[in-house]
């Protein structure tokens, strides 16, 4: 099953980071958070990827092509100009990086990647939120509910940390708690093919137009998930999680 995965954005809420190279390659323990998601997955035996590229596109391209030149040991042998790579990183992707253009919406992005679907269900996600979702788990439910996209649903972690009182004193406090501030729609979804003609063209909006056909027509479901989800929205955002990381405490990282 391929995993699209939405990387076209203009991130314009983290413009300290994104004036320079698009969201998704915005480092979290010097590594992209697109490189952190695509771990999530392979994690469950999902390496086939499709990314959705629009701003400033030529970065993400230019990242993997020196991924795959570039990692591992180097050994120069340099009268000879030979290169040899030593201990190449092992992971076993197949990464299709698909222009779809700079103002393509959502919706839109997905519809141009219609050609690598091949009529087969597959998954999408956006390209700047992690988790500790466990995706065969999400698979499973889509299987059983057998409505035409499922969402994973999360609750958003508050933006200020919480503060618990008794008597008029502090008793303890929650650095950005995960609260029950309602649902909202975390990404990693899982869709089956139908759903390519049913997204109107490419300024289509996945969110605000099919994700809201599907609801009116009972086809969306929501797989909720209660464990960790974070997205990196802005500056704070993208502290928390690198000092979620260089703490060893990412609770998105479920590889070994």
């Amino acid at each position: 099953m391929k995993v699209v995965i939405l990387a076209g954005g203009f991130g314009t809420r983290l413009s300290e980071e994104t004036d320079v190279r698009p969201k998704p390659m915005v480092e979290i323990g010097g590594r992209p958070i697109l490189w952190h998601i695509m771990k999530i997955y392979t994690h469950y035996g999902f390496s086939d990827f499709t990314i959705a590229l629009g701003y400033k596109a030529d970065f993400i391209k230019k990242y993997f092509l020196e991924y795959v030149n570039y990692s591992g040991n180097l050994t120069l042998q340099i009268k000879e100009g030979e290169c040899k790579i030593l201990q190449r990183e092992q992971e076993e992707w197949v990464i299709h990086l698909e222009d779809t253009g700079l103002s393509t919406g959502t919706g839109g992005r997905i519809k141009k990647l219609a050609h690598l679907i091949n009529d087969e269900p597959f998954m999408v996600t956006y390209g700047d939120g992690v988790s500790d979702i466990n995706i065969e788990k999400l698979l499973d439910y889509h299987k059983k509910r057998g409505k035409l996209v499922t969402i994973t649903a999360v609750r958003p972690p508050a933006r200020y940390g919480g503060l618990y009182m008794e008597n008029g004193l502090v008793t303890s406090f929650t650095e950005k708690p995960q609260t029950g501030e309602g649902w909202i729609n975390g990404g990693f979804m899982v869709c089956e093919p139908q759903v390519m003609d049913m997204i109107k063209g490419i300024e289509s909006s996945l969110e605000s137009e099919l994700l809201e056909t599907l609801a009116s027509q009972g086809e969306l479901a929501a797989y909720c998930h209660d464990g960790f989800w974070q997205c990196m929205d802005t500056l704070r955002d993208l502290k928390y999680l690198e000092n979620l990381w260089t703490s060893g405490k990412a609770p998105w990282k479920i590889w070994e």
